[in-house]
């Protein structure tokens, strides 16, 4: 059985994925994957100073999955996030964390405060006209924008056909990015061209969940989201029944590249 692809119609808006979340904040939360050691510890190599003791701020922090960890390297973070429901989800679950409502395409933070200014699976969201001047005024000499996604391992036949199967349901062509956030570093190269030198690193990690985990995190994106649970059930369906004969214990190990791009302000 092929699950048929949703109804034909207008690709719906940048702002109507954006706000997407906010209605599904907790699934968000409970099953999106969190980022290795790896990366802050690369970040730290990078950069002329390190995460303890800095100025953090976190944009488009969601639910605080970043945040969270930056402040378990002893950064003293202020997470934003435009989102109401997001914020809401972040405030239960780190109450001692401060979040702000905002974007980074209008900073609510003073000029030349911050040490480093990081983008966790959300720099894809701001308008880079915008987003980049905001850093460079919010950052000082010598702060660092870091901006990370985690991108599926394509190079695994599994999750290779895995996602197939989720371009033909969705009807978009062979390689476009579930959210867009695959192609956010390439597009950040692009689009901060002349304005931030950027380095660049690819760092392999993976996680093992179960088989309901997995499928949550699918139905987390914002493709499916815009779509609804009625219209998404039946693809979800059969994806289970496809996985179950790959994973017979219902345990997946999800395999991630951390695309991680890095620049030092002037």
């Amino acid at each position: 059985m092929t699950t048929s692809r949703p109804h034909p119609g207008p690709r719906p808006s940048h702002s109507t994925r954006a706000h997407s979340f906010n209605t599904a904040a907790a699934q968000y939360a409970a099953n999106r994957p969190s980022y290795p050691p790896t990366l802050f510890d690369t970040v730290e190599a990078l950069s002329p100073r390190p995460l303890h003791g800095s100025r953090t701020v976190d944009v488009g922090a969601g639910t605080g999955i970043s945040t969270a960890l930056l402040h378990s390297r002893g950064a003293h973070v202020l997470a934003v996030e435009p989102g109401a429901g997001m914020a809401a989800q972040f405030r239960r679950s780190h109450p001692h964390i401060p979040v702000v409502r905002g974007d980074g395409n209008a900073l609510p933070v003073a000029t030349a405060s911050t040490d480093f200014l990081t983008y966790a699976q959300s720099w894809h969201w701001t308008d880079p006209s915008r987003s980049v001047p905001e850093a460079l005024r919010v950052l000082r000499p010598g702060g660092v924008l870091a901006l990370w996604w985690n991108t599926d391992a394509a190079d695994i036949p599994w999750i290779a056909d895995a996602t197939t199967r989720i371009h033909r349901f969705l009807g978009v062509d062979p390689g476009t990015p579930i959210e867009k956030s695959g192609s956010g570093a390439a597009a950040a190269l692009t689009d901060t061209a002349g304005l931030l030198d950027f380095t660049r690193r690819e760092l392999r990690w993976s996680r093992e969940v179960s088989l309901d985990t997995h499928l949550a995190n699918i139905a987390s994106h914002s493709t499916f989201l815009i779509l609804g649970e009625d219209a998404t059930a039946e693809f979800l369906t059969e994806e289970r029944a496809r996985l179950r004969e790959l994973f017979p214990t219902e345990i997946i190990e999800e395999t991630y590249d951390v695309d991680l791009l890095l620049a030092i302000r002037p």
